[in-house]
């Protein structure tokens, strides 16, 4: 290997229009952003009830700071489990109807301490093929066999589970699939895995917040329990407004991860202003129900806007909203575009999506307005239909 090697790699990515580049965000999230000293309407964040920005969880997470100072200090299992943790995770475990829950850093650590504490060589995975990366790495990393089955085909997932002699057996499902915006067919999933005696594993880390009648997400949705999703992780940092993530479950089971998850036993904890600034924003996500009936009427402007347009949309009911373009170099063309009007959205390309399958990766808050969601239609009719006269030489 040489930097030569390296500095090629680089420019092909370029040339494939896969290069990343970072942003420097000047603001808080909110609609109204400034990236790279310029003023934006931004829809690309996963704030998906506006609470990133409230004055409550501020004012929370500024107050536990004068109490309990900036860093978690150690880890959990040291001297880093401080009282806001042990809040939160009990606030957490009533809120899903768990007996417990445990947190952690990150969704990342989540996923991979979760899977890796449950499975080893003599056991099975099985993940959806379009599955978070956070997911699939954990799965590999188990050491299991690991299958993945083609999407939210049940059928095809219950044929690899018939054939897998292992010893324990592990369903691996997001809950909201973050690049497409729908939803696991959950009750057909854990019926399938029950009938084959595995358990089931949702990560429902943009569902909390937004589905269910309490905010509880996609199992509260779908009517299911613990006997059904064993193991349920969520992230604190999108409909939450904070950081870090948390596993819920049995007792059995989070004493099982307390003891294996390596991802929990070797790391700083949270800061415990995090803790404390997140139990105020559980309790505005429960209260304050009005942010989601205010959600679903923007997802549904806004596809109602986009069919006017003859946009092709996702099939999804989320706040995820991806704008099917196809090919890389097209969908950057369009997010210039819309640059160039004001309006901030990623494009999301390969290989955080298939090949040819690249989007415009829109995402909707309860903090935009309907005339915010106007002036998004305006721009990606006037943005597409300049790509289009480029693109036949108009």
């Amino acid at each position: 290997m040489s930097f030569t090697d390296l500095h090629l790699a680089l420019e092909q990515r370029r040339a494939d229009s896969l290069y990343r580049v970072r942003r420097t965000l000047e603001t808080a999230q909110s609609p109204a952003v400034r990236v790279d000293g310029r003023d934006y309407l931004a829809f690309c964040s996963n704030d998906y009830l506006g609470l990133a920005n409230h004055p409550d969880v501020i004012k929370a997470l500024q107050n536990a700071a004068d109490h309990y100072g900036v860093g978690g200090g150690a880890s959990h299992l040291v001297n880093g489990h401080s009282l806001p943790h042990h809040q939160l995770e009990e606030a957490l475990a009533e809120f899903t109807g768990r007996e417990r829950v445990l947190l952690f850093s990150t969704g990342y650590m989540a996923n991979i301490g979760a899977v890796n504490a449950l499975l080893g060589k003599q056991d099975a995975v099985f993940e959806d093929r379009l599955n978070h990366a956070s997911l699939l790495d954990a799965g590999l990393l188990s050491g299991a066999r690991f299958q993945r089955y083609l999407h939210n085909d049940t059928d095809n997932l219950s044929k690899r589970m018939a054939k897998t002699e292992a010893r324990r057996k592990l369903v691996v499902t997001d809950g909201v699939f973050s690049m497409d915006g729908d939803v696991a067919d959950l009750p057909a999933i854990c019926k399938a895995a029950r009938a084959e005696g595995a358990w089931v594993m949702v990560d429902d880390a943009h569902g909390f917040g937004c589905l269910g009648e309490t905010g509880g997400g996609c199992v509260e949705q779908s009517g299911l329990g613990v006997d059904d999703v064993q193991v349920l992780v969520g992230t604190l940092g999108k409909g939450f407004g904070t950081a870090g993530a948390f596993v819920a479950g049995s007792d059995v089971l989070i004493e099982t991860l307390i003891q294996y998850a390596r991802t929990y036993i070797y790391t700083t904890s949270m800061p415990p202003a995090v803790a404390a600034a997140t139990l105020k924003s559980l309790e505005l996500l429960q209260r304050e129900s009005w942010r989601r009936n205010k959600l679903d009427a923007l997802i549904t402007q806004f596809r109602c806007g986009c069919e006017q347009l003859g946009l092709e949309l996702m099939d999804s009911p989320t706040p995820i909203q991806p704008i099917m373009i196809g090919e890389s170099d097209q969908a950057m063309a369009i997010s210039a575009q819309l640059e160039q009007q004001g309006i901030f959205i990623s494009a999301i390309r390969p290989p955080t999506v298939p090949a040819g399958s690249a989007r415009l990766r829109v995402t909707l808050s309860a903090s935009h307005t309907e005339q915010q969601v106007d002036r998004l239609l305006g721009a990606l009719e006037s943005a597409t239909t300049a790509i289009r006269m480029t693109s036949t030489g108009r």
